[in-house]
């Protein structure tokens, strides 16, 4: 078996994603706990985002000049917390989809280099062998030249 065709960068990419789900849940309970953290990371995006969910369902009802009334604290709250979860696990998934683009772009580019020169070296040989060619044949030129400027053997 090769060890280096085992991918370990994979397996490790899947294991921190599959971290994250605890590590987001965990956030969410601190931001439920956090006064501050729930007022000024949660509130925000929950009430932002429930302002453009409700306004984009009151468009496609037909309802264009609705007010939208802002969610409760409690709800909001649970709301920010889901969606910073959410975030967190995109992010994580994110990171680790460009993590292994570039992994596999250094790859690709490394074979491509060996690729080239492999190329460069064969095209060298070929050269190489072309003159050598040519010389031998040069060689071979002069020793029938000279074969043919010595006197025949006389017929008797």
């Amino acid at each position: 078996m090769v060890v280096g065709a085992f991918p370990i960068a994979k397996l490790l990419y899947l294991g921190v994603r599959q971290m994250s789900k605890p590590v987001a849940n965990r956030i969410k309970a601190g931001a439920r706990r956090s006064e501050f953290f729930k007022t000024y990371i949660c509130l925000p995006p929950a009430q932002l985002y429930h302002w453009i969910e409700m306004r984009t369902k009151m468009r496609i009802m037909g309802f264009k000049g609705a007010t939208i009334k802002p969610l409760n604290e409690e709800a909001a709250a649970e709301l920010g917390a889901e969606l910073l979860g959410e975030a967190i696990i995109f992010f994580i998934g994110g990171g680790c989809m460009v993590l292994e683009y570039g992994r596999q772009a250094a790859n690709a580019r490394r074979k491509e280099e060996e690729l080239n020169e492999t190329i460069v070296s064969l095209q060298t040989q070929v050269a190489e062998l072309s003159l050598s060619t040519e010389t031998l044949g040069a060689q071979l030129r002069e020793v029938n030249r000279l074969m043919l400027s010595f006197p025949g053997p006389d017929k008797k």
